[in-house]
Formats: structure tokens, sequence, C-alpha cells
């Protein structure tokens, strides 16, 4: 679907009829006028054929007779006739300049879709210089640019050879809003289904899943049962890269209606399920702050299992205005923080949708009519800046963007490839899902694929638990998953050539911790693996603290540390009669003086951090052990650094 309007005809009519009624028609031959105002009624009620016929024999009447020629343009372009429509246009502009100003525009929009760039522009400038409305202004403007834009790009095709999904997903059903797993096995995503017992629309929208084969196609799709329900719709679902959370659409109303039992806060809002083995949890709504009157739709969850993409419009009569794209972050208790509006070059006054942000973190794919383009909606990159603003939206170009409207993009974890949804010839029906090869400059940053599993050190059983990597060159959280309760496994994707600090808790055992330095791209085949041991929470037991440092030769703590001396403050928060001793460890460079006093002012600087959080002074003991007990050789660099230590140990 292209620029043309929706509204033409109401707005075509109600010109004209005031333009009719202020001054005579541009014919005295009555009969003329007769069958034109024939043609209206004829257009009010939508009887097409009724309306060509006698606009047709009211213009041929008189060869200056401008009312049934504007009228037969608007209706051509009504019915999608683009050529008579601008040869309609185009004579009663040439009878009339200014009769109509609108007709310029509504002439540029179809030159464009027809890549008649240089008329469409003339016409675009040409309206500008006649118009007094703000908005229709912006449009002519966008337009203007989207000429040259177009008439650039479409002289410069990227790579794009996309193949189709195949039977296993597609069905003469449409099917859209793909989502997938960070280790492309999983596939969910959105089908319309026909449902003559659902009302009044005798069909509604669900998620189905489907699973790639070892010889990579995609097997048969089943429904995704417990989301899925008989009277709402649901679809356009975001993945955890685990697969282990869903957060989708759900358009359940305030009251309902229609025998539902999940209630909504407006006409669509965002809800969370969970899988537990192959079964997913009864959906929750995500409730204010993110969900409100208005309509929220198409999320996207960042890769830090944290940060919430989605697209809020406005409640209009006349449909959803307004489209754009926020994002919200759930806090430490739970809670998401109120959205707000992406800073940058992202959102315009016009419409964004079809949000996807990267597992990189720092690459997002939306769709939007308000960038320069091809007329319709194009999908666009951009990439955040160091402020945390987003930068200029980058056009992906033709053919993947064409005159149609073009969304539900999604780029795989590696980078690669890219599923989207076209009702292109050859497929299986109405819209069906294909990927291809993204070209390299539209690539989001190289990540890394790292699979782990938690379990208890003493008995192998696997745990359920909350683990967080973080950068280590800025302290920010990187990703954060929580492991399968039955085989305590959790997948996580993250950016490479960078050292991330691990931390890992679970209720009953002390938090572990690690920190890896990841170089070169491990891929869903063969992923980086880490294994968690985790010690329960009793006397005696110990943990060192792999992610506080110190300046080099002193015992003043690192801002890098706080994140898991944070950690600790929580796990003695949670465990009110815990008590512990932090001890300093050193390895042998330097005097053993020099090296037990170190050790006892880092120990000593550790617990002054958990005093200053409010833990109770007398639930901590500091004491430093200098380098008089090495949990390795003191021969390498690699032995030094695991001596070089804090640990805690439980009392």
């Amino acid at each position: 679907m292209s620029l043309r309007s929706l509204f033409l005809l109401p707005v075509l009519l109600l010109t004209l009829g005031v333009q009719a009624q202020l001054r005579d028609y541009s014919t005295k031959d009555k009969k003329a006028i007769k069958l034109y105002e024939e043609g209206l009624d004829c257009m009010h009620q939508r009887d097409w054929n009724c309306a060509e016929a006698r606009l047709s024999k009211a213009a041929g009447f008189d060869d200056h007779f401008v009312e049934p020629r504007f009228a037969l343009a608007e209706l051509y372009d009504l019915r999608g006739n683009d050529t008579e429509a601008m040869r309609w246009y185009r004579e009663a502009l040439q009878l009339a300049p200014r009769y109509f100003p609108n007709a310029y525009l509504h002439l540029a929009d179809i030159e464009f879709r027809n890549q008649e760039y240089t008329a469409a522009e003339g016409h675009y400038k040409t309206f500008l210089d006649l118009n007094q409305d703000p908005v229709r202004a912006d449009r002519a403007r966008l337009g203007i640019d989207n000429c040259t834009f177009a008439a650039r790009a479409i002289k410069q095709p990227v790579p794009f050879e996309p193949v189709n999904l195949g039977p296993g997903v597609n069905s003469a059903e449409p099917e859209y809003y793909p989502c997938v797993t960070a280790d492309d096995r999983t596939l969910i995503y959105t089908r319309r289904v026909t449902a003559p017992e659902v009302r009044p629309y005798g069909m509604q929208e669900d998620f189905f899943v489907s699973h790639r084969g070892e010889d990579g196609s995609w097997g048969r799709s089943d429904p995704v049962p417990t989301v899925n329900t008989l009277h709402h719709n649901e679809g356009a679902g975001t993945l955890t890269p685990d697969g282990r959370f869903i957060i989708f659409t759900k358009c359940a109303l305030a009251d309902g209606s229609y025998g539902g039992e999940l209630k909504g806060l407006g006409s669509c809002d965002l809800f969370i399920s969970r899988r537990i083995g192959d079964r997913w949890t009864k959906p929750e709504n995500l409730g204010p702050p993110v969900n409100s009157r208005n309509w929220e739709s198409q999320p996207s969850m960042a890769s830090d299992g944290r940060t919430l993409y989605f697209v809020r419009g406005q409640m209009a009569r006349d449909g959803i205005r307004d489209m754009d794209i926020w994002s919200s972050t759930l806090q430490d208790d739970g809670s998401f923080s109120t959205p707000e509006k992406l800073p940058g070059a992202v959102n315009t006054p016009f419409q964004e949708e079809s949000v996807q942000i990267h597992p990189d973190g720092r690459t997002l794919y939306f769709s939007s009519n308000g960038h320069p383009g091809f007329g319709g909606l194009d999908i666009f990159m951009s990439r955040k800046e160091a402020d945390g603003s987003w930068g200029q939206a980058l056009n992906l170009g033709w053919p993947i963007n064409t005159g149609d409207d073009e969304n539900s993009l999604l780029v795989s974890a590696d980078g690669r490839v890219a599923y989207f949804a076209s009702d292109r010839e050859g497929g299986q029906g109405d819209l069906d899902l294909y990927s291809f090869e993204l070209y390299p400059e539209a690539r989001p940053e190289p990540v890394t694929y790292i699979r782990g599993r938690v379990y208890d050190e003493a008995t192998g059983e696997p745990l359920e638990a909350d683990v967080m990597l973080l950068d280590l060159t800025d302290g920010r959280l990187a990703t954060a998953a929580y492991s399968d309760p039955g085989t305590g496994e959790f997948l996580v994707v993250l950016p490479t050539e960078r050292t991330y600090a691990l931390n890992a808790s679970a209720e009953g055992y002390l938090f572990f911790s690690a920190n890896y330095d990841v170089q070169g791209t491990g891929d869903n085949a063969d992923p980086f693996t880490l294994e968690v041991p985790m010690r329960p929470l009793k006397t005696g037991e110990t943990i060192a603290l792999r992610n506080v440092f110190f300046e080099t030769a002193s015992h003043e703590l690192l801002p890098a540390s706080h994140v898991e001396l944070d950690r600790l403050v929580q796990l003695l928060e949670r465990n009110a009669s815990l008590r512990i001793e932090v001890g300093g460890h050193t390895d042998n460079v330097g005097g053993e003086a020099e090296n037990q006093q170190l050790s006892e002012r880092r120990a000593q600087a550790v617990r002054g951090y958990l005093v200053s959080k409010g833990i109770a002074a007398d639930r901590i003991e500091a004491k430093g052990y200098g380098e008089g007990r090495p949990a390795a050789t003191n021969d390498t660099e690699e032995g030094r650094a695991l001596n070089r230590r804090t640990e805690v140990r439980v009392l």
C-alpha cells in the first residue's frame, strides 16, 4: 500500500460541494451539470461504475467543464488506475490551475509511486506555493525529499534475494511479525486465522511456532497453547535470546469483551508469558506505565533482558495516530520505568512501527514513512550514539524497500540473515515469511553466543539462577538471563572483543563471580560455553569476588567493582542473619610486609563500602592474608592474577 490516501473521497466531495455552493459551475450546460451531480451521488454511494459513466459523459459535454475532471481523477485514484488518474488530474489542472490546490499533492503522490520523480517533485513544489495547511505542507516537503532519494537509490540497488521459508511455516493465511531465538533454531510468528466463531470479524491473530531441522529447513508449525486464546488477537511478539520469555501484543478490551478472561487497559496492550519446559504460563498484562489507554504494540526486548522497545499510538476516531517508538527499562524491583520516546533521529511527525533492537544493543531496525524513502513504509536502521541517542536513519535501499509498505523485518543474532513478510508472487498465499542475506553495510555489530550451565557444585543438580553479564569497560549491564530450572542452561548474545563480568545468584546460594575476555565470534553451532558452579549458603563456604577491582598497588576501589559489591549487599539484605568475613589476598610481587598491609586495607575498603550501603558493621569482619594463601602458582601472570583476589567467607 502506497501513499494513496484513505480519505480522498470525503475530502474531494466536501471540497467540490462547498465550491459548487459558493460559485457557479465552470459550464452552463444543464445536461452536463445534471450528469455531474448524478456522478457525485454515485460516488457517495460508492457505485463506481455508475460514477464513472456519468462523470465521463459530463466531461464530454464541455471540454472546459473542470469539476467532473477532478472527480474522475479522484475516482481512478481510489480504484488504483494510476494512468487514468494522472491523465484527468493533468487535464483539470491545466484548465483551472488554482481551482483545487490539493490536486497537486494527490497528483504528485501518484507520479511518485509510478517513479515519475521529476514531475512529482515539480507538483509537490507547486502545491507548497498554493497551500496554507501546515500538515499537508510537511507531507509535500517529505515528498520532495523522497523524490531526491528515490531517484538516486533506484539506480544503486542493494543485494536482495529473498527465499520463502516454505510450507512448514507459510500457509494460505497471512504470516508476519517473526521472532527467533538467538541460536536461530526456533521461530515464533503471527498468523491471521479464519475463525467463524469469533465476533465480529470472523478471524483473529494467533502465535505459531516452528523449529529448524538438521537440514536447515523449518518444520511444521503448531499453535502456541496457553498464549493463544479464542476471543482475542495475539501477535507481534519478542523473545528473550534464550526463548524463555515472550512479550507480545494482545488486543483485550478493558471490559473483557468477547468472553475473554484477560483484560486490557486500552485497545491493545503488551503481555508477558514464561516458558517452563515446553509449556507457556498464562499471559500477564505488563500494566502501567508501559500500557496505557492508548495503543501499545510490536515490542522488542533488548539482549540485556531489561530494556523494552515498543510502538505506542494515540487512539483517535479515524484510527491510530502519532505512532512512535518508545522504550522502558525493567528496574530492580521488577517494575518498568516510565516509557520515553527514543531520543535522536528515529521518530518523526509521521508513522514509525515494527521495531527491532538487535542483540548487539546498538543497532535498531524499524519501519517508517517519515524519513526519505520510496513513499510507503520503508525499513530503516539507526545506530546508538555515545550519548545514548539514536543516529541518522539509514534506508535499507532498493529493492528491499519499494513503493509498497515494508515492515516485519527481523535480523538474526549473527547479523547475516534477515526475515520479513511479503505477499510477492510465488508464495504459499497472502503474506508469507521470507529470509534473505543482509548486505554487509546494513549489518549490526558482531556478536557472540554464550551458553552456560548453572548447577550445585556439590551435587551437580541444575539450578535456576539470575545470570548477569556486565561490560567491564563501562560497568553497564550487557545482558541478563534466567537459567532453566530443569537443565540449568542459559543462552545469551553479546558483542565481541570485550571483557565481561559474570554474576549469577540463586536462592539459598552464594553468588558466583567470574570474568571473561571474549575474543572472536562463537556461533550457534560452536558457542562459548561457561560452567557456573554455585555453593550453598552455609557456614564455612567461600567465594572469590572476581569482579572487585582496585587501583594498582592501592586499596582504592574502582567504579567497575560497584555492581558486584551491590549484589553482595543484596545477598546480605535478603539473609538478615548472615555474617561474613571479607578476605584480601595478593600475589608475591613486592615485599611480604607491604603485601600484608595492602591486603588488609583492601579488605577494609570492601567492608567500608558494604557499611556505607546500610549493612550493619558487626555483620562484617575484614582480614588481610597477604601472599600467604595463594589460589594458584605465582610463576605465571595468569596465576598471579588469580591470587590477587577478594574473598567472602560465611561465618
